[in-house]
């Protein structure tokens, strides 16, 4: 039983042990922080989705990339298109929300939103986005 327990504890005390030296030697956590990826049908569109985004405090940071052309699948055929692409600096415990907001004003019927933690980085820029976008 008391095996068991701390198998089923071990992330929940992991994460503890992580924010604790943290804390006390001021390094980065892996993961705390992330750049979320977000399609947009024109510059018009992207512009808005980043200015709702910011708006709502849930991210520090979006850029918005110039027009690049796109292929995929789609109702079982191939398309092609030209698309805008945000990139959005958050901490990771936003994106669940992040996502639910931006499908929510998105025009597309399944927006491209996908997320990768940042793994390591300028410190002071990670210090930054934390300053900036505010705990859950």
């Amino acid at each position: 039983e008391v095996l068991t327990l701390l198998v089923l504890m071990y992330p929940l005390l992991r994460g503890v042990a992580l924010h604790l030296h943290s804390a006390v030697t001021g390094s980065y956590i892996p993961g705390t922080h992330s750049i979320a990826f977000v399609n947009c049908l024109n510059e018009q569109i992207a512009k808005d989705i980043a200015r709702a985004i910011m708006d709502k405090k849930l991210a520090a940071y979006v850029n918005i990339l110039p027009k690049s052309s796109a292929l995929y699948f789609w109702k079982g055929e191939l398309e092609e298109s030209t698309e805008i692409l945000l990139l959005v600096k958050t901490r990771t415990s936003k994106i669940g929300e992040l996502s639910n907001y931006v499908r929510s004003i998105h025009p597309f019927e399944i927006p491209e939103i996908i997320s990768l933690p940042i793994d390591q980085g300028n410190p002071l820029y990670l210090k930054w986005i934390e300053e900036n976008v505010p705990r859950d």
